[in-house]
């Protein structure tokens, strides 16, 4: 199996386990602090994503690219350099951005959330603003390396630590207040955050080549060049991400603001908003470490091949990932679209949001493709494409919030009706843009195909919900729809040749059963 196979398993396997632990401390927070609380938490979370993008400066994937290309040459002494560089820079600007948000988050409370309360959360982020400086670096390495196994271990850990601590804290802070219960809840993510830390730090320490902390300061006097080669990469990838966290920073105020205007109180607003952000979007999100695995190994992968003038390995490898995010997540679309009632109330104890997840449950295919394209732009050095691509859907998107959530007939439906609008135009921007640099073929009839398995299979697991095990628990019918949907799926695809026996062979353990 290649690097980039052995790769993305590792990180396909860590991701649905990380995710299933993020569900896990979604449910136990939801049910701690309530919707109202999800809601303050759910506001001050797109900051937190914001803080990190800054303090990363996009260097994970810059690190990632140069490493891997380092490494082809046999480089040693400019891959520590590249680390050398990329630690100063991200704890630099950790040095200045800590201290900045823990002052400014009283004033951002009052002037741009809607929700005063949402200044304890802010303030909770602060601490994890290090953390990430030196833990984003340490990842890049591993990435660029093609060594995923690290990076996976340190995001189990992050979350098993997370649910551990959530309810304890929430339960502990929640008789002060609802606000102080959402901030407990933060602060327990930035200790997930810490242990995840002194995991990579421990195994890079071991797995290292080069001593580190030998002469930092003259490599990092020396490192112009190096810098320079990352800040590339970097600064355009920073722009992408950037403008998606700005974006969903203004993102809860548009809609408060926009509400505000169609007539819904401020706590109402809230709570809406919770719904959709709190309950609904994090079970559509779901699938995506399916792409996130992809797109992660997909950087050092094609960055490699870059390097090396092979076209047609680029080619491949893009084609393999269009193809692997279009059946994954074909099934994961049906699935969530069939069952969205049952699996919100088993998740959540409530329906809420489950409206939602009909309505953009059908779109999120195109969500699901686009971190694998945005990773084929960065590897590709078209960075900057992808930031001017992500830039047009977050105008669109904020602008569609206000013009639709303001109007009494839309309200918070015209929030996620915006939010399915920039994600479908940024895809489909990054597939043009992949198309003009690399050729490569697009069989429209195999997506034919999978539309007509994904329709089948849909169907199918509405019927077995709706005339199976009626007198059995929720949980089991849901699980026997989930189960039918899947089998019928695989089957489906085995038979219009969409998946070959041969590609099965090639996954550990599946390809030991086809094997037989």
């Amino acid at each position: 199996m290649s690097k980039f196979l052995k790769g993305t398993f590792i990180l396909l396997i860590a991701g649905l386990i990380t995710r299933v632990l993020g569900f896990i401390y979604r449910i136990v927070l939801a049910r701690s602090i309530g919707e109202e609380g999800v809601g303050l938490y759910m506001m001050a979370y797109p900051t937190f994503i914001l803080v990190v993008t800054i303090v990363q400066l996009g260097l994970p994937v810059a690190i990632s690219k140069n490493i891997a290309e380092a490494e082809a040459r046999g480089d040693y002494g400019e891959i520590k350099k590249i680390l050398v560089v990329s630690l100063a820079t991200t704890v630099s600007l950790a040095i200045v951005l800590t201290p900045a948000l823990l002052l400014l988050a009283p004033s951002l409370s009052t002037t741009l959330f809607t929700d005063q309360r949402t200044v304890y959360p802010l303030m909770a982020i602060a601490p994890a603003i290090p953390i990430i400086a030196v833990s984003s670096v340490i990842r890049g390495y591993f990435q660029g390396r093609q060594n995923m196994r690290p990076s996976a271990m340190s995001q189990i850990f992050e979350q098993v630590i997370r649910i551990t601590l959530i309810a304890v804290m929430t339960k502990a802070f929640l008789p002060y207040g609802v606000e102080y219960a959402a901030a407990a809840a933060m602060a327990a993510s930035v200790l997930g955050e810490l242990v995840s830390l002194i995991y990579l730090l421990t195994t890079f320490k071991i797995k290292k080549r080069f001593r580190l902390r030998a002469n930092f300061f003259q490599f990092v006097q020396k490192g112009k060049e190096t810098f320079g080669n990352l800040m590339e990469i970097a600064l355009p990838t920073m722009g992408s991400r950037m403008i998606g966290s700005v974006s969903w920073f203004f993102e809860p105020i548009v809609v408060a603001h926009s509400l505000a205007l169609a007539g819904v109180l401020s706590v109402e607003a809230t709570k809406q908003y919770g719904a959709l952000t709190g309950y609904a979007m994090p079970l559509l999100m779901l699938p995506s470490f399916i792409t996130y695995s992809l797109a992660t190994s997909l950087v050092p992968a094609i960055s490699e091949a870059n390097s090396r003038k092979n076209s047609k390995l680029i080619g491949y490898r893009i084609q393999q990932a269009l193809r692997f995010t279009f059946l994954t997540g074909g099934l994961a679309v049906i699935v969530l679209y069939v069952l969205a009632d049952p699996l919100m109330e088993l998740m959540y104890g409530s329906n809420k949001g489950s409206y939602f997840i009909r309505v953009m449950a059908p779109f999120f295919l195109f969500y699901y493709y686009q971190g694998p394209l945005q990773a084929v732009l960065q590897a590709l050095n078209l960075a900057r494409a992808a930031m001017i691509n992500s830039l047009i859907g977050a105008v669109v998107k904020t602008a569609v919030i206000f013009l639709l959530a303001s109007q009494p007939a839309f309200g918070i439906t015209g929030a996620a009706l915006a939010i399915v609008v920039g994600f479908v135009l940024v895809t489909i921007l990054h597939f043009a843009t992949v198309l003009k640099k690399i050729a490569f073929p697009f069989e429209i009839r195999d997506y034919l195909k999978g539309f007509l398995v994904m329709g089948a299979s849909g169907w199918f697991g509405y019927w077995l919900f709706d005339h199976v095990l009626l007198t059995e628990a929720l949980v089991i019918r849901t699980l026997t729809a989930i189960l039918g949907m899947g089998l019928s799926y695989l089957v489906l695809l085995l038979v219009l040749r969409l998946i070959k026996r041969d590609e099965l062979q090639k996954i550990p353990w599946i390809g030991h059963f086809f094997a037989l």
